[in-house]
């Protein structure tokens, strides 16, 4: 099985996800549980896929807040031996994050720009002017010195990604493309 493909389990429970990761069976290893089914039981389901099936499983949080609460938080996503967790790639949430995965093998995957966002929401959220590529090169490049092991990019932006001397040995997983 080749585990640079991840599928995601977008479905809305537990349940749903057990069942399609079921009929998907052997043909795939790796599995993305998002935010959206946290309240579906989407860590029991990640437990499950995880201890009972051997697959690996990416945790899609996308955690922000204080330090000390993403620290917290991830803590207490570690105890459950998942394999990637993906928090806001501001440099304090990933050192936060590191923090609280430190001692276990979980590898922290920070957001540089959401995928879904363009120009015109950079702009309403007030966030720096100036072309989208740069700015996602600029806060991967800054996750990674505040210690990520990987970002997540739009595939138009792996490239930038990847040429970046912080990337150096660094994951760049794809989930989604840029409209």
């Amino acid at each position: 099985m080749d585990d640079r493909l991840i599928v995601a389990l977008d479905v809305p429970n537990a349940l749903a996800g057990l069942e399609l990761a079921e009929r998907i069976g052997d043909a795939a290893s790796f599995y993305k549980i998002g935010l959206g089914m946290l309240t579906g039981g989407g860590l029991a389901l990640a437990n499950e896929l995880k201890q009972e099936h051997g697959k690996r499983i990416f945790l899609d949080m996308k955690f922000f807040d204080i330090g000390a609460t993403v620290e917290a938080a991830v803590k207490g996503i570690a105890q459950y031996e998942l394999d990637f967790l993906t928090v806001h790639g501001d440099p304090h949430v990933v050192r936060a994050a590191k923090q609280g995965a430190a001692g276990s093998g979980l590898k922290i995957l920070a957001v540089t720009i959401l995928t879904s966002l363009d120009r015109a929401d950079l702009d309403a959220g007030l966030i720096v002017p100036g072309d989208l590529a740069e700015i996602v090169a600029t806060r991967a490049a800054r996750a990674f010195e505040a210690g990520a092991d990987g970002v997540i990019a739009s595939p138009r932006e792996a490239a930038a990604i990847r040429a970046l001397p912080e990337a150096a040995g660094r994951l760049i997983v794809t989930p989604g493309v840029r409209p």
